[in-house]
C-alpha cells in the first residue's frame, strides 16, 4: 500500500493576501491600459488633423498643373499664330 498524498495546505490568511495582491496587480494593469487607450485617442486625433491638412494642401495645389497646361497651350497658340502670319 502507498501512503496517501497529504496535499498542500495553504492557510486562509495567506490565500487572502495572495488574492489581494492579484487584485492590486490587476488595478495597476487597468490603470496602465487606460493610459494607453488615452494615448491612442490622442494619436487618432493627430492623424485626423494631419489628414485634414494634407487634403487642404492637395486642394490648394491643383491649380498649378492647370496653369502650366494653359500657359503651354497659350504659348503653342502664339507660336502657331506667329508661324501663320
Amino acid at each position: 500500500m502507498t501512503p496517501q498524498d497529504p496535499g498542500v495546505n495553504i492557510p486562509l490568511g495567506q490565500m487572502y493576501q495572495e488574492v489581494r495582491g492579484l487584485a492590486q496587480a490587476m488595478s495597476r494593469v487597468e490603470a496602465k491600459l487606460d493610459g494607453v487607450l488615452d494615448e491612442t485617442k490622442d494619436i487618432r486625433s493627430d492623424v485626423a488633423d494631419h489628414e485634414v491638412r494634407l487634403r487642404t494642401l492637395e486642394r490648394a495645389r491643383w491649380p498649378l498643373p492647370t496653369i502650366g497646361v494653359l500657359a503651354g497651350v497659350g504659348g503653342a497658340a502664339t507660336g502657331l499664330l506667329a508661324l501663320l502670319r
